[in-house]
């Protein structure tokens, strides 16, 4: 006689957030104590999403459109009772282009998108630009080394170096966001490169230690 073999089917059964399998032999489900760990994602020590400014939300599009589009047409009204009726045409087009170059901006900054994630071992960068294109880009945080160099006139360039590779980050960013994000990034990196350990037993230990030495 064959000695019992347990074996996991093709069709395991998969249930619970602990992921456990189910063991079937000769047909009948058999009791397995056997389960599947998630993998852990690392811990973020720092994250931002940067995004291009927004002044208007979906609510505030639609009132801008009707707002155009009741001006449009009192000025197409106006201009039709003084018999220049063609103005017509060009007062509707010009609405129709105010309108799509709006709505087109708008979808491309829904689009665009930055996230910097800051981990125990690398710090990563990704990018989606308005075409739905990704990028990304992963540096150590050992060797990174945050620069913001002011343009005079223009928005300053936020910079991070890797010895001799460098990237801007915060490029959807005004002036002043930048200067906050260079400011919290860059106190996240010091704090990872000189970490504060912050043990009670350690300093109970370093207190009983000074007064036996006092």
């Amino acid at each position: 006689m064959e000695p019992e073999r347990c074996h996991a089917m093709a069709s395991s059964r998969q249930h619970g957030a602990s992921g456990a399998i189910q063991l079937w032999q000769d047909g009948e489900a058999i009791p397995c104590s056997c389960g599947i760990m998630p993998a852990q994602p690392p811990p973020v020590l720092f994250e931002a999403v940067c995004t291009p400014p927004r002044s208007l939300d979906a609510r505030g599009m639609r009132i801008v459109a009707g707002l155009i589009l009741l001006a449009s047409a009192m000025i197409g009204l106006l201009f039709l009772a003084l018999g220049a009726w063609p103005v017509l045409g060009f007062t509707g087009l010009e609405a129709a282009l105010v309108l799509g170059l709006m709505a087109l901006h708008r979808r491309w900054s829904l689009r665009s998108v930055e996230i910097l994630l800051l981990t125990e071992d690398r710090l990563t960068i990704r990018r989606t630009d308005f075409q739905g294109r990704r990028e990304e880009v992963q540096v150590d945080p050992y060797w990174a080394r945050l620069r913001l160099e002011e343009r005079p006139g223009r928005v300053a360039l936020l910079v991070l170096r890797q010895r001799d590779h460098a990237v801007e980050i915060g490029k959807l960013l005004g002036d002043e966001q930048k200067r906050d994000l260079a400011g919290a990034l860059g106190e996240a990196l010091r704090r990872w490169r000189d970490p504060i350990f912050d043990n009670p037993q350690l300093q109970d230990a370093g207190v009983s230690s000074d007064r036996t030495a006092g």
